[in-house]
Formats: C-alpha cells, sequence, structure tokens
C-alpha cells in the first residue's frame, strides 16, 4: 500500500433511480450523478445494480408469457460494451472530469442475451473492466445470462484495489472469497430497490445489511451498498405490458458506507435521489487485518482452500487442419455472446475491450 493510498478519502453511493428503460437519458443522468459526487470530493463512485437503464422488476411481478417485448425493450436500452463506445464516452469522461473511480451497474447486450453487468472506470477515464454476475437470482434467470469466473476479479486503482458483487451474490461464501484473496480494499455492493415489492418487503433491508456487514467484517474492506429507490415511472412503464399490479409499490431504498469493522460511516433510507458520500481511512484496513487477517494469519490454507477457476468459457472452439506443414493450428474461441475476436497477428489501436479481448482497428 503507497502512502497515497493510506491517506483518507472520499467515497460514494450513489443512491438514485434511472430513468426507466431510457439508455441515452440515464446515461445523462448518471454523468450528472458523477458530476456531483465528484463536487462533493468522492474518489470511489458505486452505482446501483442495473442502473443503466433499470432492473428488471416485471420477472417478479407477472407471468413470463407476457416479457418478450419487455425483454426487447430493455434489450435496445442495453449497452454493448465491446462496440458501444459512443454510450461509454460520456462515463468515461464524467470519471476523469471528477477524478473518481466509478463502478457503474448496466444491463450488458452480448449477441441476444443479456447480462447483469458492473463497468469499472478509473479516475483518468480508462476502462479497467468489466465483470458479470456470476448467478441470476430467481426469475431474473428469465432475462439475464450467466457470467463465468474470467471476471471476478479486483481492479488496482490509485485509491486501492477495487472490485464488487451485485445482489444475491453475496451469499456466495465462495465468491466473495475469491475476492478477499486478491486483497480486495474497497467493494462495490450495488443492488436493485426491492424494499417495496411483496414478500420482499418485510426482510430485504435487513438481509442486505448483514450481508454487506459480514463482507465488511471478513474481507477488512470498506463496502460501499448502493441501491435505487422506486419511483412512479417504473410502473408506468410496465403498465402497458403486464398491466397494473399491487405486488409492488413506489418506495424507498437503504444505501451504506461501511467500514472493516463493519460499523456504519453513512447511511441512506429515503426515496429521493441523493450523493450518499463518507470519509474513508484505508489505515483501518491494516488495524482490521491485525485483528483479524482473512488470506494471512487467520487462515489455514493446508485446511481449507479456494480454487477458482477464471477460464472465459466460449461454445465454440474451431480447430484449422489445414496448415501448410500439416501441423494442427487451434485457433481463438470463435466470436461468442457478441464480443468479437480478432487472430493475434492483427493490430488494433487499442489494446483490448473490456473482457481483454482484442479490439477491431476503427
Amino acid at each position: 500500500m503507497s502512502d497515497q493510498i493510506l491517506s483518507p478519502f472520499k467515497v460514494a453511493a450513489i443512491h438514485a433511480a434511472p430513468v426507466f428503460m431510457d439508455l441515452n437519458r440515464t446515461v445523462e443522468k448518471a454523468v450528472g450523478l458523477i458530476e456531483e459526487a465528484g463536487r462533493q470530493g468522492a474518489r470511489v463512485v458505486v452505482f446501483p445494480e442495473a442502473f443503466i437503464p433499470g432492473f428488471p422488476y416485471w420477472v417478479n411481478l407477472s407471468s413470463v408469457l407476457f416479457h418478450g417485448k419487455l425483454f426487447v425493450k430493455l434489450w435496445e436500452n442495453s449497452i454493448d460494451l465491446s462496440s458501444d463506445d459512443a454510450v461509454i464516452r460520456p462515463l468515461q469522461d464524467a470519471a476523469r472530469k471528477a477524478g473518481a473511480v466509478v463502478v457503474m451497474g448496466l444491463n450488458e447486450r452480448a449477441g441476444g442475451t443479456l447480462y447483469n453487468a458492473q463497468l469499472f472506470i478509473d479516475q483518468d477515464g480508462q476502462v479497467l473492466g468489466a465483470r458479470r454476475k456470476l448467478v441470476p437470482t430467481l426469475a431474473e434467470r428469465t432475462v439475464w445470462g450467466y457470467g463465468n469466473g474470467s471476471t471476478l476479479r479486483v481492479w488496482d486503482t490509485s485509491f486501492g484495489k477495487v472490485g464488487g458483487l451485485m445482489c444475491w451474490e453475496h451469499s456466495m461464501n465462495l465468491a466473495r472469497q475469491a475476492l478477499i484473496a486478491q486483497g480486495i480494499q474497497i467493494h462495490a455492493s450495488s443492488w436493485p430497490g426491492l424494499s417495496s415489492v411483496k414478500g420482499y418487503d418485510p426482510v430485504f433491508q435487513i438481509q442486505v445489511e448483514a450481508l454487506t456487514k459480514t463482507h465488511a467484517l471478513t474481507g477488512q474492506c470498506f463496502v460501499i451498498v448502493a441501491m435505487n429507490p422506486v419511483n412512479e415511472d417504473v410502473l408506468e412503464v410496465m403498465e402497458p405490458y403486464i398491466g397494473a399490479t399491487d405486488l409492488m409499490q413506489p418506495g424507498p431504498a437503504w444505501s451504506a458506507i461501511i467500514h472493516p469493522l463493519a460499523t456504519l460511516l453513512a447511511t441512506e433510507t429515503g426515496d429521493k435521489d441523493t450523493v450518499l458520500c463518507a470519509e474513508i481511512n484505508p489505515r483501518h484496513i491494516i488495524s482490521t487485518k491485525y485483528l483479524v487477517d482473512s488470506v494471512g494469519h487467520y487462515s489455514r490454507p493446508e485446511v481449507l482452500s479456494l480454487v477458482v477457476d477464471q477460464t472465459d468459457y466460449q461454445p465454440a472452439r474451431f480447430i484449422n487442419n489445414g496448415g501448410l506443414d500439416g501441423s494442427v493450428q487451434v485457433d481463438a474461441e470463435a466470436p461468442a455472446n457478441g464480443r468479437e475476436r480478432m487472430p493475434a497477428t492483427k493490430q488494433s489501436k487499442s489494446t483490448s475491450n473490456v473482457y481483454g479481448h482484442p479490439k477491431e482497428e476503427a
């Protein structure tokens, strides 16, 4: 840890609703929120789950038979991380102007499949990478595909090692441990606003608080919980497709900034858009690790260990037996899930896309 990383600085949880199912207006709103966080001095800014262009609440409210047109609308307003540079660039510019690392929750469009993703942008406006939710929760599986271990990682930034999980991924103890083992210091915990959905309403906030405090303490890291309130726009957009519902109402959310000792540095429980800020002191990570270091003196690798497969599995491999010298040539995996690949011999102006695969030359 450098002296810079050991100095206190502010972080922010974006406690705000998107412009539901509207890609361009939500990106525009996100830019404004990043700028506001920057004005407040935040150096790490975390957005809710699927903020762009919103969480697919309809999966919990009606039959899958009514969801086809909503899926198409969501697909049209999602981001292709391999090619939608013009959509991502305003977020990069906002991060650079704010001097902040930004973790953006979004719906990723990859071919015909959508993924629940977090996009990581550094304080210079450079895309660090992205990760996909490993397991969509319950009815979310009708909308989102499954991520794999290739993006279960943390990124080095000027403000420490930053990584994240979304929603019920926090119940996957081995996924949490995979990030802890990589030395995570600031954890982006992105959630949707489900407190006003019947069945979730009495317990959701309690569960979120329990899971995120547990991660802060067991990982000896700061946790930034970002959750969006639900406004009337959500119900208005969905009603033409699924009809009126009494299973969900507009309502507040719970966002927080949590110390490694599991104390709350700041919280927000309202239904209004808010940039929730608090100062964190990375030196407190060291003092917490004096008590318990989950990947150091408080681990027993000869008794308990974790294997993380970071292979980027693809649905097809193409083997070419037609080499001039009779040898077998194995190409890189075919373009899959909308993520374009290039032959290794071709050079491009940009080193790679957000998943580490080469990008086509402009």
